[in-house]
């Protein structure tokens, strides 16, 4: 468990449970949304239970799943039940020795109706963020309507743009150390607080990172759940945003030149007279976003770093 899942310091005990009077009830078109663009094929969670039957579920008689879920909404809650996680363990192909865990990846699978929730819960979130300016500009990936074609065609923009006064131009390219594995969740929390998310919303993110459990499979594993107190999970829905609204505060404005991220991935891009100006300034950028990254917890990969002219 401790290298997929480098433990950290025990989440703090989830508070008494209070309903929120202001949290916007679900709807019929909430809950008939979500299980219609799941893929049928996806894997099922611990419980074994598939997409197909909550769609079909969902069809003859919808208010069963609004009856679940509404609730936990509204209590800024997410129960025990659906925390736990199965970690399927593969070997890496290729991988010349199998006797370091580095030589294996894990998928994660979580149990569906939580994957449901989740779904709506980021919806919201999405919204809320993006009302409240959460967001920089500059970011992409993981968001309706910003995809690596938006990444590629800002960054080639701008080069075109600063190459016209004959500038010479240079980017910096970045990538952030185990992504999910370091979102911590107060900071997480501070960060939605004080952005203005709706107070219910807060809580059902909190809940849903805390006390979470994960039990992993291979050939002579125990088959017991392990507590995991570590980042977002990978394999759902909500946590390439929840990893988004944690990295936008490293989003700063750069003189005469851009900053641009897709997910974990950043680019600083600089221009001057001369390269040796371009290294020199972007050395300054970087020490900015590694002091800023350092507050909430986060590093860059050395081996994924590349400078191009």
């Amino acid at each position: 468990m401790d290298p997929f899942f480098p433990q950290k310091e025990p989440f703090a005990p989830p508070p008494r449970l209070r309903r929120d009077t202001k949290a916007p009830p679900l709807t019929h078109e909430e809950i008939a949304t979500v299980p219609s663009r799941c893929s049928p094929t996806s894997a099922p969670g611990p419980d074994g239970i598939p997409y197909s039957t909550w769609k079909q579920v969902s069809r003859e008689t919808p208010s069963i799943l609004l009856q679940i879920l509404s609730p936990l909404v509204s209590l800024g809650y997410h129960p025990a039940s659906l925390k736990g996680s199965t970690g399927i363990v593969l070997d890496k192909p290729g991988t010349p020795s199998y006797e370091s865990p580095a030589s294996f990846r894990i998928i994660v699978l979580i149990c569906t109706v939580s994957k449901i929730l989740e779904r709506i819960i980021a919806s919201r979130l999405l919204l809320a963020a993006r009302s409240k300016g959460m967001l920089n500009p500059n970011q992409c990936g993981s968001l309706p309507g910003l995809s690596t074609y938006d990444a590629v065609l800002t960054l080639f923009n701008d080069v075109k743009t600063l190459q016209r006064p004959r500038l010479k131009v240079s980017s910096l390219f970045l990538d952030i150390k185990a992504g999910f594995d370091n979102v911590d969740n107060s900071t997480l929390a501070r960060i939605r607080r004080e952005g203005g998310i709706p107070r219910y919303l807060v809580s059902c993110v909190s809940s849903f990172l805390g006390e979470r459990s994960c039990t992993l499979v291979f050939q002579g594993a125990p088959g017991c759940p392990a507590p995991v107190n570590v980042g977002a999970p990978q394999g759902s829905p909500i946590s390439p945003l929840l990893f988004l609204l944690y990295v936008s505060p490293l989003h700063f404005k750069v003189p005469g030149g851009l900053m641009i991220s897709y997910f974990d991935d950043f680019a600083l891009t600089a221009a001057s007279p001369s390269y040796r100006g371009n290294i020199h300034c972007l050395q300054k950028l970087f020490e900015m976003l590694e002091a800023k990254a350092l507050r909430i917890g986060v590093s860059f990969s050395v081996a994924k770093t590349e400078l191009i002219h």
